[in-house]
Protein backbone atom coordinates (compact mmCIF):
# COMPACT_ATOMS: atom_id res chain seq x y z
CA UNK A 1 0.00 0.00 0.00
CA UNK A 2 1.36 3.17 -1.02
CA UNK A 3 2.50 5.96 1.67
CA UNK A 4 2.01 9.34 0.47
CA UNK A 5 3.27 12.68 1.82
CA UNK A 6 1.11 15.92 1.36
CA UNK A 7 2.51 19.24 0.00
CA UNK A 8 1.35 22.22 2.18
CA UNK A 9 2.05 25.76 1.20
CA UNK A 10 3.90 27.72 3.43
CA UNK A 11 1.14 30.45 5.05
CA UNK A 12 1.93 33.77 6.44
CA UNK A 13 1.33 33.28 10.12
CA UNK A 14 1.26 37.46 10.22
CA UNK A 15 -2.07 37.84 8.33
CA UNK A 16 -3.44 36.33 11.51
CA UNK A 17 -3.05 39.28 13.63
CA UNK A 18 -6.06 40.77 11.51
CA UNK A 19 -8.33 38.29 13.38
CA UNK A 20 -6.69 37.89 17.03
CA UNK A 21 -4.76 41.21 17.56
CA UNK A 22 -1.34 41.67 18.13
CA UNK A 23 -0.96 40.50 21.54
CA UNK A 24 -2.01 37.24 20.72
CA UNK A 25 0.09 37.01 18.18
CA UNK A 26 2.96 37.80 19.38
CA UNK A 27 2.30 34.66 22.11
CA UNK A 28 1.99 32.55 19.49
CA UNK A 29 5.64 33.20 17.85
CA UNK A 30 7.53 33.38 20.98
CA UNK A 31 6.06 30.27 21.97
CA UNK A 32 7.15 28.59 18.44
CA UNK A 33 10.60 30.38 19.11
CA UNK A 34 10.54 28.53 22.27
CA UNK A 35 9.36 25.21 20.86
CA UNK A 36 11.87 25.44 18.00
CA UNK A 37 15.21 25.44 20.26
CA UNK A 38 13.59 22.71 22.27
CA UNK A 39 12.94 20.59 19.19
CA UNK A 40 16.79 20.57 18.14
CA UNK A 41 16.85 19.00 14.83
CA UNK A 42 13.75 16.69 15.39
CA UNK A 43 10.79 16.48 12.92
CA UNK A 44 7.03 16.93 14.06
CA UNK A 45 4.90 14.45 11.53
CA UNK A 46 0.93 14.29 10.94
CA UNK A 47 0.02 10.49 9.60
CA UNK A 48 -3.69 9.96 8.60
CA UNK A 49 -5.83 8.52 6.17
CA UNK A 50 -6.88 11.25 3.43
CA UNK A 51 -5.78 14.80 2.41
CA UNK A 52 -8.99 15.52 1.17
CA UNK A 53 -12.56 15.62 2.10
CA UNK A 54 -13.21 15.73 5.99
CA UNK A 55 -12.10 18.52 8.93
CA UNK A 56 -8.91 16.94 9.75
CA UNK A 57 -7.53 17.12 6.16
CA UNK A 58 -8.31 20.73 6.21
CA UNK A 59 -7.47 21.51 9.48
CA UNK A 60 -3.87 19.71 8.70
CA UNK A 61 -3.51 22.10 5.89
CA UNK A 62 -4.12 25.10 7.27
CA UNK A 63 -2.08 24.16 10.85
CA UNK A 64 0.66 22.62 8.93
CA UNK A 65 0.76 25.50 6.63
CA UNK A 66 1.25 27.95 9.38
CA UNK A 67 3.86 25.91 11.90
CA UNK A 68 5.44 25.73 8.49
CA UNK A 69 5.73 30.03 8.36
CA UNK A 70 7.38 28.97 12.11
CA UNK A 71 10.73 27.83 10.73
CA UNK A 72 9.53 24.25 12.61
CA UNK A 73 10.12 21.08 10.59
CA UNK A 74 6.64 19.74 10.26
CA UNK A 75 5.81 16.89 7.74
CA UNK A 76 2.24 15.21 7.00
CA UNK A 77 1.66 11.51 5.27
CA UNK A 78 -1.27 10.01 4.09
CA UNK A 79 -1.70 6.12 4.47
CA UNK A 80 -3.56 4.06 2.14
CA UNK A 81 -5.64 0.70 2.26
CA UNK A 82 -7.97 -1.16 0.32
CA UNK A 83 -11.84 -1.69 0.69
CA UNK A 84 -11.45 -3.74 3.63
CA UNK A 85 -9.30 -1.97 5.33
CA UNK A 86 -11.85 0.79 5.41
CA UNK A 87 -14.93 -0.86 5.84
CA UNK A 88 -13.22 -2.12 9.09
CA UNK A 89 -11.50 1.56 10.31
CA UNK A 90 -15.63 2.73 9.14
CA UNK A 91 -16.99 0.38 11.32
CA UNK A 92 -15.03 1.57 14.10
CA UNK A 93 -15.30 4.91 13.76
CA UNK A 94 -19.47 4.59 14.33
CA UNK A 95 -18.64 2.39 16.95
CA UNK A 96 -16.45 5.28 18.71
CA UNK A 97 -19.44 7.54 18.20
CA UNK A 98 -21.43 4.83 19.93
CA UNK A 99 -23.45 3.30 17.10
CA UNK A 100 -23.13 0.16 15.52
CA UNK A 101 -22.93 1.06 12.10
CA UNK A 102 -23.04 -1.69 9.74
CA UNK A 103 -23.49 -4.35 12.52
CA UNK A 104 -19.90 -6.29 10.85
CA UNK A 105 -17.16 -7.93 12.91
CA UNK A 106 -14.55 -7.08 14.53
CA UNK A 107 -13.47 -10.46 15.15
CA UNK A 108 -9.77 -12.18 14.46
CA UNK A 109 -10.10 -11.51 10.84
CA UNK A 110 -10.83 -7.74 10.80
CA UNK A 111 -7.99 -7.73 13.22
CA UNK A 112 -5.54 -9.64 11.07
CA UNK A 113 -6.00 -7.67 8.20
CA UNK A 114 -5.84 -4.14 10.31
CA UNK A 115 -2.67 -5.26 11.14
CA UNK A 116 -1.21 -6.40 7.78
CA UNK A 117 -2.16 -3.27 6.44
CA UNK A 118 -0.53 -1.00 8.81
CA UNK A 119 2.39 -3.50 9.74
CA UNK A 120 3.23 -2.39 5.80
CA UNK A 121 3.33 1.09 6.33
CA UNK A 122 4.95 0.59 9.50
CA UNK A 123 8.23 -0.63 7.27
CA UNK A 124 8.18 2.32 4.77
CA UNK A 125 7.84 4.52 7.43
CA UNK A 126 11.45 2.98 9.00
CA UNK A 127 13.20 4.77 6.61
CA UNK A 128 11.67 8.01 7.46
CA UNK A 129 10.96 8.77 10.96
CA UNK A 130 14.15 9.14 13.26
CA UNK A 131 14.73 8.51 16.86
CA UNK A 132 13.01 11.47 19.34
CA UNK A 133 10.80 12.46 16.19
CA UNK A 134 7.29 14.03 17.19
CA UNK A 135 4.29 12.20 15.55
CA UNK A 136 0.92 12.43 15.98
CA UNK A 137 -1.48 9.88 14.37
CA UNK A 138 -4.97 10.57 13.61
CA UNK A 139 -8.02 8.72 14.26
CA UNK A 140 -8.67 4.40 14.12
CA UNK A 141 -7.11 4.28 10.47
CA UNK A 142 -3.69 5.17 11.93
CA UNK A 143 -3.70 3.29 15.64
CA UNK A 144 -1.65 0.54 14.53
CA UNK A 145 1.19 2.47 13.63
CA UNK A 146 1.75 3.15 17.25
CA UNK A 147 3.88 0.43 18.49
CA UNK A 148 6.47 0.39 16.08
CA UNK A 149 6.77 3.83 15.62
CA UNK A 150 7.42 4.20 19.40
CA UNK A 151 10.08 1.15 18.91
CA UNK A 152 11.55 3.43 16.41
CA UNK A 153 12.63 6.05 19.10
CA UNK A 154 9.62 8.21 18.22
CA UNK A 155 7.65 9.97 20.84
CA UNK A 156 4.00 9.03 19.54
CA UNK A 157 0.66 10.50 20.63
CA UNK A 158 -2.90 9.21 19.56
CA UNK A 159 -5.45 12.07 18.15
CA UNK A 160 -9.03 11.12 18.69
CA UNK A 161 -11.21 13.45 17.02
CA UNK A 162 -15.00 11.39 17.09
CA UNK A 163 -16.47 9.59 20.84
CA UNK A 164 -19.35 9.47 22.02
CA UNK A 165 -20.48 11.58 25.42
CA UNK A 166 -21.25 8.28 27.25
CA UNK A 167 -19.62 5.13 26.99
CA UNK A 168 -21.56 1.95 26.50
CA UNK A 169 -21.09 -1.34 25.03
CA UNK A 170 -20.70 -0.54 21.49
CA UNK A 171 -18.01 2.69 21.96
CA UNK A 172 -16.04 -0.68 24.64
CA UNK A 173 -16.13 -3.35 21.28
CA UNK A 174 -14.29 -0.56 19.07
CA UNK A 175 -11.91 0.54 22.28
CA UNK A 176 -11.48 -3.47 22.56
CA UNK A 177 -10.29 -3.59 19.40
CA UNK A 178 -8.06 -0.36 19.52
CA UNK A 179 -6.89 -0.26 23.50
CA UNK A 180 -3.66 -2.96 22.47
CA UNK A 181 -2.62 -0.99 19.80
CA UNK A 182 -2.31 2.29 21.49
CA UNK A 183 -1.09 1.36 24.85
CA UNK A 184 2.17 2.09 24.02
CA UNK A 185 1.68 6.19 22.92
CA UNK A 186 2.95 8.09 24.83
CA UNK A 187 0.13 10.67 24.97
CA UNK A 188 -3.53 11.24 24.14
CA UNK A 189 -5.85 14.05 22.28
CA UNK A 190 -9.05 14.09 22.53
CA UNK A 191 -11.40 16.81 21.15
CA UNK A 192 -14.10 16.77 25.00
CA UNK A 193 -12.89 15.30 28.08
CA UNK A 194 -16.29 13.03 27.85
CA UNK A 195 -14.97 11.47 24.66
CA UNK A 196 -11.36 9.89 26.98
CA UNK A 197 -12.73 6.16 27.22
CA UNK A 198 -11.36 4.58 30.65
CA UNK A 199 -8.13 2.62 30.03
CA UNK A 200 -6.67 6.09 29.26
CA UNK A 201 -4.35 7.12 31.76
CA UNK A 202 -5.34 10.60 32.97
CA UNK A 203 -1.90 12.43 32.96
CA UNK A 204 -1.43 11.30 29.41
CA UNK A 205 -4.67 12.80 28.39
CA UNK A 206 -4.89 16.26 26.45
CA UNK A 207 -7.71 18.00 25.50
CA UNK A 208 -7.69 19.96 22.39
CA UNK A 209 -10.38 21.00 20.24
CA UNK A 210 -10.45 21.90 16.89
CA UNK A 211 -9.90 25.10 15.15
CA UNK A 212 -10.77 27.06 11.66
CA UNK A 213 -8.52 29.03 9.33
CA UNK A 214 -10.18 32.30 8.48
CA UNK A 215 -8.01 32.93 5.49
CA UNK A 216 -8.73 29.61 4.04
CA UNK A 217 -10.93 29.47 1.10
CA UNK A 218 -13.93 27.76 3.18
CA UNK A 219 -13.70 30.55 5.58
CA UNK A 220 -12.37 33.41 3.81
CA UNK A 221 -13.95 36.67 3.37
CA UNK A 222 -16.22 37.02 0.17
CA UNK A 223 -18.30 39.46 -1.02
CA UNK A 224 -22.18 39.59 -1.90
CA UNK A 225 -21.62 39.68 -5.73
CA UNK A 226 -18.87 36.65 -5.75
CA UNK A 227 -21.01 34.71 -3.33
CA UNK A 228 -23.83 34.69 -6.04
CA UNK A 229 -21.26 34.40 -8.37
CA UNK A 230 -19.81 31.33 -7.46
CA UNK A 231 -23.51 29.72 -6.61
CA UNK A 232 -24.49 30.52 -10.38
CA UNK A 233 -21.54 29.37 -11.49
CA UNK A 234 -21.91 26.08 -9.33
CA UNK A 235 -25.76 25.80 -10.68
CA UNK A 236 -27.28 26.11 -7.05
CA UNK A 237 -28.97 29.61 -7.72
CA UNK A 238 -31.85 30.36 -10.55
CA UNK A 239 -31.92 33.72 -12.34
CA UNK A 240 -29.45 36.27 -14.58
CA UNK A 241 -26.13 35.15 -14.38
CA UNK A 242 -24.30 37.90 -12.25
CA UNK A 243 -21.40 39.95 -14.01
CA UNK A 244 -19.19 39.21 -11.27
CA UNK A 245 -16.67 36.83 -10.74
CA UNK A 246 -16.36 33.54 -9.28
CA UNK A 247 -12.75 33.99 -7.72
CA UNK A 248 -11.24 33.30 -4.51
CA UNK A 249 -7.81 33.46 -3.10
CA UNK A 250 -5.76 29.33 -3.02
CA UNK A 251 -4.07 28.35 0.41
CA UNK A 252 -0.87 29.40 -1.47
CA UNK A 253 -2.26 32.95 -2.47
CA UNK A 254 -3.11 32.40 -5.70
CA UNK A 255 -5.75 34.00 -7.34
CA UNK A 256 -8.32 30.51 -7.99
CA UNK A 257 -11.91 30.66 -9.54
CA UNK A 258 -14.90 28.34 -9.35
CA UNK A 259 -15.33 26.59 -12.52
CA UNK A 260 -17.02 23.39 -12.02
CA UNK A 261 -20.45 22.65 -11.41
CA UNK A 262 -22.50 21.09 -8.53
CA UNK A 263 -23.85 17.56 -8.95
CA UNK A 264 -27.90 18.38 -8.40
CA UNK A 265 -30.86 16.78 -7.80
CA UNK A 266 -33.63 19.53 -7.70
CA UNK A 267 -36.93 20.53 -9.44
CA UNK A 268 -36.98 23.96 -8.72
CA UNK A 269 -34.06 25.85 -8.12
CA UNK A 270 -33.64 28.87 -5.43
CA UNK A 271 -33.95 32.76 -6.94
CA UNK A 272 -30.85 34.90 -5.65
CA UNK A 273 -33.41 36.18 -3.04
CA UNK A 274 -35.11 32.73 -1.63
CA UNK A 275 -33.97 32.01 1.85
CA UNK A 276 -31.60 29.02 2.36
CA UNK A 277 -31.44 26.53 4.86
CA UNK A 278 -28.06 24.50 4.34
CA UNK A 279 -26.37 21.57 5.99
CA UNK A 280 -22.97 20.67 4.62
CA UNK A 281 -21.10 17.34 5.65
CA UNK A 282 -20.04 13.99 4.85
CA UNK A 283 -22.76 11.61 3.61
CA UNK A 284 -22.31 9.90 6.53
CA UNK A 285 -25.54 8.23 8.76
CA UNK A 286 -24.01 10.31 12.22
CA UNK A 287 -24.53 13.34 10.56
CA UNK A 288 -28.44 12.83 10.12
CA UNK A 289 -28.94 14.42 6.15
CA UNK A 290 -32.08 11.50 5.77
CA UNK A 291 -33.92 13.63 9.62
CA UNK A 292 -32.61 16.92 8.15
CA UNK A 293 -34.30 16.34 4.92
CA UNK A 294 -37.41 15.07 6.66
CA UNK A 295 -37.57 17.89 9.35
CA UNK A 296 -38.00 20.47 6.58
CA UNK A 297 -40.31 18.91 4.26
CA UNK A 298 -42.69 17.58 7.75
CA UNK A 299 -42.26 21.13 9.76
CA UNK A 300 -40.73 24.03 7.66
CA UNK A 301 -41.61 23.53 3.86
CA UNK A 302 -45.01 23.88 4.70
CA UNK A 303 -45.36 26.90 6.71
CA UNK A 304 -43.68 28.92 4.89
CA UNK A 305 -40.93 30.10 2.42
CA UNK A 306 -37.54 28.75 2.19
CA UNK A 307 -35.30 25.88 0.54
CA UNK A 308 -32.88 23.37 1.85
CA UNK A 309 -30.14 22.64 0.39
CA UNK A 310 -28.52 19.54 1.81
CA UNK A 311 -24.59 19.49 0.20
CA UNK A 312 -21.56 16.71 0.39
CA UNK A 313 -18.71 15.82 -0.95
CA UNK A 314 -19.19 13.87 -4.35
CA UNK A 315 -19.46 10.36 -3.13
CA UNK A 316 -16.47 8.74 -4.94
CA UNK A 317 -14.05 11.46 -3.56
CA UNK A 318 -13.27 10.63 -0.31
CA UNK A 319 -11.27 7.17 -0.30
CA UNK A 320 -11.72 6.25 3.32
CA UNK A 321 -15.13 6.47 3.80
CA UNK A 322 -17.18 3.97 2.18
CA UNK A 323 -20.26 4.63 3.49
CA UNK A 324 -20.72 8.15 1.51
CA UNK A 325 -22.65 6.51 -1.63
CA UNK A 326 -25.07 4.61 0.41
CA UNK A 327 -26.42 7.32 2.50
CA UNK A 328 -26.45 9.53 -0.76
CA UNK A 329 -29.05 7.01 -2.09
CA UNK A 330 -30.92 6.62 0.72
CA UNK A 331 -31.46 10.34 0.81
CA UNK A 332 -31.91 10.75 -3.52
CA UNK A 333 -34.90 7.53 -2.26
CA UNK A 334 -36.04 10.15 0.43
CA UNK A 335 -36.48 12.89 -2.22
CA UNK A 336 -38.18 11.08 -4.51
CA UNK A 337 -40.75 9.93 -2.24
CA UNK A 338 -41.53 13.55 -0.91
CA UNK A 339 -45.01 15.58 -1.70
CA UNK A 340 -44.59 17.41 -5.01
CA UNK A 341 -44.77 20.20 -3.14
CA UNK A 342 -41.89 19.68 -0.38
CA UNK A 343 -39.64 18.10 -3.35
CA UNK A 344 -39.41 21.27 -4.70
CA UNK A 345 -38.09 23.17 -2.11
CA UNK A 346 -35.19 20.64 -1.60
CA UNK A 347 -31.73 20.47 -3.04
CA UNK A 348 -29.53 17.42 -3.21
CA UNK A 349 -25.75 18.73 -4.05
CA UNK A 350 -22.53 16.72 -4.06
CA UNK A 351 -19.51 18.95 -4.87
CA UNK A 352 -16.42 17.86 -6.53
CA UNK A 353 -13.39 17.44 -5.30
CA UNK A 354 -11.07 17.28 -7.71
CA UNK A 355 -9.44 20.45 -6.53
CA UNK A 356 -9.94 20.92 -2.64
CA UNK A 357 -9.65 24.35 -3.09
CA UNK A 358 -12.54 25.21 -5.55
CA UNK A 359 -14.64 23.17 -3.39
CA UNK A 360 -13.92 24.74 0.10
CA UNK A 361 -15.17 28.26 -2.09
CA UNK A 362 -18.37 26.49 -2.88
CA UNK A 363 -18.76 25.67 0.24
CA UNK A 364 -17.41 28.91 1.68
CA UNK A 365 -20.31 30.48 -0.84
CA UNK A 366 -23.15 28.39 0.11
CA UNK A 367 -22.65 28.75 4.15
CA UNK A 368 -22.37 32.67 3.27
CA UNK A 369 -25.75 33.02 1.58
CA UNK A 370 -27.42 30.57 3.44
CA UNK A 371 -30.39 32.47 6.26
CA UNK A 372 -29.88 29.55 8.24
CA UNK A 373 -27.40 26.50 8.89
CA UNK A 374 -27.57 23.72 10.32
CA UNK A 375 -25.78 20.81 12.12
CA UNK A 376 -28.05 18.07 13.40
CA UNK A 377 -25.95 15.61 13.67
CA UNK A 378 -26.72 12.33 15.86
CA UNK A 379 -23.66 12.24 16.53
CA UNK A 380 -20.08 14.25 16.82
CA UNK A 381 -16.67 14.15 17.35
CA UNK A 382 -16.54 18.00 17.51
CA UNK A 383 -18.47 19.09 14.09
CA UNK A 384 -16.22 22.01 12.59
CA UNK A 385 -18.85 23.20 10.42
CA UNK A 386 -20.45 25.11 12.85
CA UNK A 387 -17.46 26.89 13.57
CA UNK A 388 -17.53 27.53 10.02
CA UNK A 389 -21.47 28.65 9.79
CA UNK A 390 -20.63 31.00 12.87
CA UNK A 391 -17.73 32.82 11.17
CA UNK A 392 -20.03 33.76 8.68
CA UNK A 393 -22.09 35.33 10.65
CA UNK A 394 -24.97 32.85 10.48
CA UNK A 395 -27.01 31.51 13.11
CA UNK A 396 -26.59 28.02 13.60
CA UNK A 397 -29.13 24.95 14.73
CA UNK A 398 -27.42 21.85 15.73
CA UNK A 399 -27.95 19.09 17.97
CA UNK A 400 -26.61 19.13 21.53
CA UNK A 401 -24.33 16.13 20.92
CA UNK A 402 -20.67 15.85 21.21
CA UNK A 403 -18.45 19.20 20.38
CA UNK A 404 -21.43 21.27 18.52
CA UNK A 405 -22.49 22.31 22.23
CA UNK A 406 -18.86 23.18 23.17
CA UNK A 407 -19.04 25.64 20.14
CA UNK A 408 -22.70 27.02 20.57
CA UNK A 409 -22.55 29.10 23.59
CA UNK A 410 -25.77 30.92 25.01
CA UNK A 411 -26.97 33.38 22.57
CA UNK A 412 -24.30 32.58 19.38
CA UNK A 413 -27.40 29.57 18.15
CA UNK A 414 -29.78 27.18 18.96
CA UNK A 415 -29.10 23.97 20.42
CA UNK A 416 -31.56 20.80 20.37
CA UNK A 417 -31.41 18.74 23.13
CA UNK A 418 -32.93 15.53 21.12
CA UNK A 419 -31.29 15.65 17.65
CA UNK A 420 -34.48 12.96 16.97
CA UNK A 421 -37.07 15.43 17.78
CA UNK A 422 -38.11 16.76 14.28
CA UNK A 423 -40.79 18.70 15.29
CA UNK A 424 -38.39 20.98 17.64
CA UNK A 425 -35.88 21.28 14.57
CA UNK A 426 -38.61 22.74 12.55
CA UNK A 427 -39.91 25.29 14.90
CA UNK A 428 -36.44 26.62 15.42
CA UNK A 429 -34.93 26.72 11.71
CA UNK A 430 -39.18 27.79 11.03
CA UNK A 431 -38.05 31.15 13.43
CA UNK A 432 -34.89 31.89 12.19
CA UNK A 433 -36.19 32.10 8.68
CA UNK A 434 -39.32 34.10 9.68
CA UNK A 435 -37.33 36.34 12.24
CA UNK A 436 -34.44 38.19 10.26
CA UNK A 437 -33.64 40.48 13.42
CA UNK A 438 -33.20 37.52 15.58
CA UNK A 439 -31.05 35.50 12.92
CA UNK A 440 -28.33 38.31 12.52
CA UNK A 441 -28.49 38.75 16.24
CA UNK A 442 -27.35 35.63 16.67
CA UNK A 443 -25.14 35.57 13.74
CA UNK A 444 -23.09 38.77 14.92
CA UNK A 445 -22.46 36.82 18.35
CA UNK A 446 -21.26 33.69 16.83
CA UNK A 447 -18.96 35.20 14.67
CA UNK A 448 -17.25 36.99 17.56
CA UNK A 449 -17.67 33.48 20.19
CA UNK A 450 -15.16 31.62 17.08
CA UNK A 451 -12.74 34.52 17.12
CA UNK A 452 -12.66 34.28 20.90
CA UNK A 453 -12.19 30.60 20.84
CA UNK A 454 -11.89 28.45 17.74
CA UNK A 455 -9.40 30.00 15.71
CA UNK A 456 -5.48 28.21 14.53
CA UNK A 457 -3.17 30.22 17.46
CA UNK A 458 -5.48 28.96 20.45
CA UNK A 459 -5.00 24.88 18.85
CA UNK A 460 -1.37 25.36 17.92
CA UNK A 461 -0.41 27.09 21.39
CA UNK A 462 -2.14 23.85 23.03
CA UNK A 463 -0.15 21.59 20.92
CA UNK A 464 3.19 23.28 21.74
CA UNK A 465 2.57 22.79 25.38
CA UNK A 466 1.93 19.01 24.58
CA UNK A 467 5.12 19.02 22.72
CA UNK A 468 6.99 20.71 24.88
CA UNK A 469 6.16 18.11 28.19
CA UNK A 470 6.89 14.94 25.95
CA UNK A 471 10.23 16.28 25.00
CA UNK A 472 10.45 17.26 28.97
CA UNK A 473 9.76 13.31 29.71
CA UNK A 474 13.24 12.63 27.52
Amino acid sequence: MPLSRVAVPRLPVARLESVIGPERLTELIEAAARFRQRLAGRSVWNINSTAVGGGVAEMLQALVGYVEDLDIDIRWLVISGDAEFFAVTKRLHNRIHGEPGDGGSLGAREAGHYGEVLAGHASALSDQIQPGDLVLLHDPQTAGLTAPLVQLGARVVWRCHIGADAQNHVTASAWEFLGPHLSRADGYVFSRRQHVPPWVPGPATWIIPPSIDPFSAKNQDLDWPTVRAILARIGILDGTPTPASARFTRRDGSPGEVERQASLVVEELPGPDDRLVVQVSRWDRLKDMLGVLRGFAEHVALSGPGYLVLAGPSVAGVSDDPEGLAVYEECLAEWRSLPAGARRRVMLATLPLDDVDENAAMVNALQRHATVIVQKSLAEGFGLTVAEGMWKGRPVVGSAVGGIQDQIARDTGILLPDSTDLAAFGKAVRELLDRPDLAEQIGTAARAHVRDHFIGDIHLLRYAQLFNTLIGYQ
